[in-house]
């Protein structure tokens, strides 16, 4: 494989068609995405996560009335190899994250109103949970009628588990332990009925958004390492004014350089571009882009920078941009690519 292609992977809902993880490969040279096929048959894994190091995929995993997360080794071909999975009673996960050093994997249970943390073997197999902790709380939007939690990841400095809680508007943080056993240090209040669902973090490490699904906005925070706690600094929508149908905010990524953040609208169907202040971090409007489908549920900026990839569950076809790197800019190249309700991207 040049350095002309670059490998990913699509976690689906299983229905219809769709048979679970499929990879594809992006053709830079040529500006397409090729070569779709199955990588794992697999129920509903509709997050995936891939560790630092690539050799390992873990996604969100259904195993009956049973769910979890499963493991993979990433093959050499960019076939998916099954390790193992811990599943529990009840509804699977929905957002999975790997530490940097391969040693723990963490789950956020929308269903649940929890997150989970497992400790990782050398092989890359998960064991039991190791910690799980459950939320409490509501929120004024008939949707927020019990905890949802919605994204579970480390810190960029390793030091705390950060939990997105879409049920009670919250952000929440934990310690983790040797043991992987969660331990709550802080909990930060957001707008009430905003319904905050992903997070990212700004390169430097200081400043982070969240997407929220109810209002359709980016909430950009300041971190402190210190003690964990995190501020409120800005709240941007996502949305033209004059929208007023069903919107529901969707994923949020940044480029490695820190200065374009970009978030899903599924309803308006576009991909809202911002400008990141370096000064400040906050967040400027610069253009919303057609996702050319139905319910953009993710999309992933490819490891040049030069692309984007977005997958519209509904429509059930992958959109390719190229992005421009020094405007944050995004020009259509494809939307033709099938893959049966893709709700999650990942690049190798």
């Amino acid at each position: 494989m040049t350095i002309h292609e670059f490998k990913g992977f699509i976690g689906t809902y299983t229905k219809g068609e769709s048979k679970g993880i499929y990879s594809f490969t992006l053709n830079a040279e040529e500006g397409k995405i090729l070569d779709i096929k199955v990588a794992a048959t697999l129920e509903n894994p509709t997050y995936l996560t891939i560790s630092d190091n690539k050799q390992y995929l873990y996604a969100v995993s259904k195993e009956g009335n049973a769910g979890g997360v499963a493991s993979f080794s990433i093959q050499e071909n960019g076939e998916l190899k099954a390790i193992n999975s811990q599943v529990l009673e009840g509804s699977p996960p929905c957002h999975v994250s790997v530490d940097s050093k391969n040693r723990y994997v963490f789950s956020a249970n929308y269903h649940k109103g929890s997150a989970e943390s497992y400790l990782l073997n050398e092989d890359g197999s998960l064991q039991p949970p190791a910690s799980i902790v459950l939320h409490e709380g509501s929120g004024p939007d008939p949707r927020q009628e019990k905890p949802h939690s919605h994204y579970a990841a480390l810190t960029p400095d390793g030091k705390y588990l950060t939990v997105v809680e879409l049920g009670t508007d919250a952000l929440i943080t934990y310690d983790v332990a040797e043991d992987g056993k969660l331990t709550k240090k802080k909990l930060l209040p957001l707008k009430a009925g905003s319904g905050p669902r992903h997070l990212v973090f700004h390169p430097n490490g200081k400043t982070a958004y969240i997407m929220t699904e109810f209002s359709s906005e980016v909430i950009t925070l300041s971190y402190n390492p210190e003690d964990g706690h995190f501020s409120e600094k800005q709240y941007i929508t996502t949305l033209p004014e004059d929208f007023t149908e069903n919107n529901q905010g969707s994923a949020i990524h940044i480029s490695s350089d820190g200065r374009f953040v970009y978030a899903g609208n599924r309803g308006h169907n576009s991909i809202a571009v911002f400008k990141v202040s370096q000064e400040t971090g906050k967040l400027s409007f610069v253009e919303r882009v057609s996702t050319e489908g139905d319910w953009p549920r993710d999309f992933a900026l490819d490891p040049s920078e030069k692309f984007v990839i977005a997958a519209n569950q509904e429509s059930s076809n992958l959109v390719l941009y190229a992005r421009d790197e020094e405007t944050g800019k995004l020009t259509l190249l494809q939307s033709d690519v099938t893959v049966p309700y893709g709700v999650c991207v990942k690049f190798m």
